[in-house]
């Protein structure tokens, strides 16, 4: 089995990324399943190009994209990614974006396909922070997953495949000017091989 993990680079004023960090402690293997490990850019146009390229070039089995919201105090577990682009925080590229559909022939919204309800119930058990979110914002994070979950609605098959969102790291809360909740990278490693144990679980 081969799952493909993703998570985004540094951006804004934040000089690391905890997906970034995660996806790199993430090893080659686990237990019998591969995992193949891409860093997208933080990029209206290079992110999801990116993405589309490590999906087609690994065809993977399941798919796990994480990323940053610093406001956030738990592992968030997306339910849904929604067709629109709207952020006034600039890209890498120095881009913002203001009531832009993502695809303006494709539907309003795609739903995870992620067993989420056994996901929140396993990560809670093991005392990981966890909560299931109905919103994955418009930002770069947004139009990844609504771009993995229309590749996914293409390839006209059963698959494992959503966002996370992870909270910021304590060094990024120690840095920050105002109260920013945290939790230690660990938890989220943790979190990750829990999460692919779920899936092959329920596969």
């Amino acid at each position: 089995m081969k799952f493909l993990i993703t998570g985004f680079e540094p951006f804004h004023d934040h000089p690391i990324n905890p997906s970034q960090l995660l996806v790199e402690s993430l090893p080659d293997q686990y237990l019998d399943v591969q995992l193949v490990k891409g860093i997208l850019p933080v990029h209206h146009l290079l992110g999801p190009e990116r993405l589309l390229s490590l999906l087609a070039g690994n065809q993977p089995d399941a798919v796990l994209a994480f990323g940053l919201a610093a406001n956030r105090t738990k592992v968030s577990l997306e339910r849904v990614a929604i067709n629109l682009m709207d952020y006034s925080i600039a890209d890498n590229a120095g881009v913002t974006v203001t009531n832009r559909p993502i695809d303006p022939n494709g539907p309003a919204a795609y739903f995870s396909t992620l067993p989420i309800e056994q996901l929140l119930s396993t990560l809670v058990d093991e005392e990981i922070p966890t909560e299931i979110s109905l919103s994955a914002g418009a930002y770069l994070c947004n139009q990844v997953f609504y771009t993995l979950m229309h590749w996914v609605a293409a390839q006209k098959k059963r698959m494992s495949a959503g966002f996370i969102h992870l909270p910021a790291l304590p060094e990024q809360a120690a840095r920050s000017s105002g109260p920013m909740p945290s939790l230690p990278l660990d938890y989220f490693t943790r979190a990750a091989l829990l999460i692919i144990d779920t899936i092959i679980l329920h596969t």
